[in-house]
This record gives structure tokens, C-alpha cells and sequence, in this order.
């Protein structure tokens, strides 16, 4: 079973610079506990075809994670898509960023996740604590680019 997680928050911050925080996948460590260590390539601004590759821990197992950006508009729009094999991946995430006036922007945030080998029968139970914390994550997203 694979299946799709989103969650939308606003943040107190203009879509540039919001959009700017999140391009940056660096900053995932800030609302992702999840997220031991994170690394870019190439250096320089992100683009498409950047891959940040992370160490993840994620119910107490710990993986190796590398995401490609496949989109990139700025201010609106960031797409990615996991390249690296493992169990369950995200085959397609993205943010859209909306401006919503007086310096603020609507953030919705998804991830399309799917199983492989034995991973297909543990799909259904990433995807359903990654729904539980939806709302979570949004708010810890929220809180880490008003902060920055």
C-alpha cells in the first residue's frame, strides 16, 4: 500500500523568505528529529538536481536518505523525489508556498511514500505515523523558519 501524507501551516515570514529556508534542505535538522546529519551537492544555491543525502532514524532504525530536487520555482514550488533504496522512500514530496499578505505564506508540505520488497507490507504503518504527526510537522516547520 503506498498513500500520501500532507499538512498545510502558515508562516510569519514572506514566501521569499520562507521558500528560502526550505530550498535549503540543510535546515531540515531544525523541524525534523528525525534528521541526524544532512549534506549537499554541489555547493552553491539549490537547483534542480541538487541531492542532499541525510542520516535518518525513524522507528529506531537508522538509514541513509538521498533526495534529489526535481523542481524549482521560486517562490512557490519545491519538489523532490528519494533516489536512495530503501525499504519505504518518498517517490514524490514537494512544498507549495502561497503568499498570504502582510509578510505571511501558507505552506502546505506532502510526501508520496511506497514500499519496496518487504518495505510493501510496512508502508501502511510509516504512512499512518506519518499522518499522525502531519500537523506536528507543519507546526515544528512553522516554528523553525520563524525562527531562522
Amino acid at each position: 500500500m503506498a498513500g500520501q501524507f500532507e499538512a498545510t501551516t502558515e508562516i510569519d515570514r514572506p514566501i521569499e523568505e520562507v521558500f528560502a529556508f526550505l530550498a535549503d534542505g540543510t535546515n531540515d535538522p531544525k523541524f525534523s528529529p528525525r534528521v541526524q546529519a544532512i549534506q549537499k551537492t554541489p555547493d552553491g544555491p539549490t537547483a534542480v538536481g541538487t541531492v542532499f543525502r541525510s542520516t535518518v532514524k525513524d522507528a529506531g532504525m537508522t538509514t541513509k536518505r538521498e533526495i534529489r530536487i526535481t523542481e524549482l520555482e521560486s517562490p512557490t514550488k519545491i519538489r523532490w523525489t528519494e533516489t536512495s533504496k530503501n525499504l519505504v522512500t518518498s517517490a514524490d514530496g514537494g512544498y507549495d508556498l502561497e503568499s498570504t499578505g502582510a509578510g505571511k505564506t501558507r505552506v502546505r508540505i506532502f510526501n508520496a511514500l511506497e514500499g519496496h520488497g518487504i518495505g510493501k507490507l510496512l508502508v501502511g504503518v510509516a504512512l499512518s505515523a506519518a499522518r499522525k504527526d502531519a500537523r506536528a510537522f507543519a507546526a515544528r516547520i512553522k516554528k523553525a523558519a520563524e525562527a531562522s
